[in-house]
């Protein structure tokens, strides 16, 4: 068996398409000794508009774009693609392989051409799986720059190497081949077929999707009890906190075993207590906390205590 690593550049993106034009690959054998290396460059048959995931910021191609009108449309070079990505001794894997499988199947609909059919795995999804972290989605660079992987963003053929460099470091550090190593984490390989594209899939992603879900609904239940138990609040005159308008950070909001008796002490002193940090003068949050509403206070210039020092201040007067 094979390794075939892919990345793929497309000249714009839309929900309904997505104009290819580099196809960047390395083929290795299972020992990841490289057999080929090479960029498949295609015409897009339209204009570059890049952007980032965001669709703001402009993104600069490693190519003449003058160019690639003279190079083949993507018929003329799918039944390359699809025969590389279809033949049975070739085990598929790129980076964030998702996106670039939604963009073949994009542009074989664009063209009206028969789906690929293929299965593949995520380099992404197994380095989270790996270090057990899905807090967020990492970048190559930062996978290789972890793995002390040499990597240099440039051409679709050479993010497609770093990509197999990636998957070999993690290879080594099981001792383990590349199938090996996806069932050691309990990975199932993804695919692309006339019906759809389905994502590849971790068991430690969906037991991390589950515990998330279930802290988020349980922070939705006490978001919920804050609130009523604010509602019952009444401000009294006068008071250490006469004149000042709170607003908790939401992960103390959240934690009720801290926050309710927060609300007392803030009425008890003749505080009173808003949703909108926009309305508030005092901003109560813990240590370290850098979310957006904290961001929000502190652009804002308003006063800004942690629960100790919010406590103390009631003691001092």
């Amino acid at each position: 068996m094979n390794l075939l690593f892919f990345d793929i550049e497309c000249a714009s993106v839309s929900r309904t398409m997505a104009k290819i034009c580099a196809f960047g690959y390395v083929l290795c054998d299972e020992n990841f000794n490289v057999l080929e290396k090479r960029d498949i460059l295609i015409n897009p048959r339209g204009g570059f508009h890049l952007t980032d995931g965001k669709g703001e910021h402009g993104i600069v191609l490693p190519y003449k774009y003058s160019d690639f009108k003279s190079y083949p449309a993507f018929p003329a070079v799918y039944p390359e693609i699809k025969a590389m990505l279809e033949d049975n001794n070739n085990i598929v894997c790129g980076h964030a392989t998702l996106n670039d499988v939604k963009y073949l199947a994009l542009e074989t609909r664009r063209f009206k051409l028969p789906s690929f059919n293929f299965r593949f795995y995520d380099s992404q999804l197994t380095y989270m799986s790996m270090t057990n972290d899905f807090t967020r989605q990492f970048g190559l660079e930062s996978i290789t720059k972890d793995l002390n992987v040499e990597f240099t963003p440039h051409r679709a053929a050479d993010d497609a190497y770093a990509t197999m460099r990636a998957a070999e470091a993690m290879c080594k550090k099981y001792g383990c081949g590349f199938l090996e190593l996806h069932e050691k984490l309990n990975i199932t390989a993804g695919s692309i077929t006339k019906s759809g594209v389905t994502r590849p899939k971790s068991e430690g992603q969906q037991k991390y999707a589950e515990r998330h879900a279930k802290e988020k609904q349980q922070r939705s239940k006490n978001r919920v009890k804050f609130y009523e138990y604010l509602s019952r609040k009444r401000k009294v005159k006068g008071g250490a906190f006469a004149g000042k308008v709170f607003n908790f950070s939401r992960m103390i909001e959240d934690d009720l075993a801290s926050s309710l008796p927060l609300l007392d002490l803030i009425y008890a002193n003749g505080g009173v207590y808003v949703q909108k940090t926009a309305k508030a003068n005092v901003y109560v949050r813990s240590d370290g906390d850098k979310t957006e509403r904290t961001k929000q206070a502190e652009r804002a210039a308003l006063e800004i205590l942690t629960p100790e020092q919010l406590k103390e201040a009631a003691l001092l007067f």
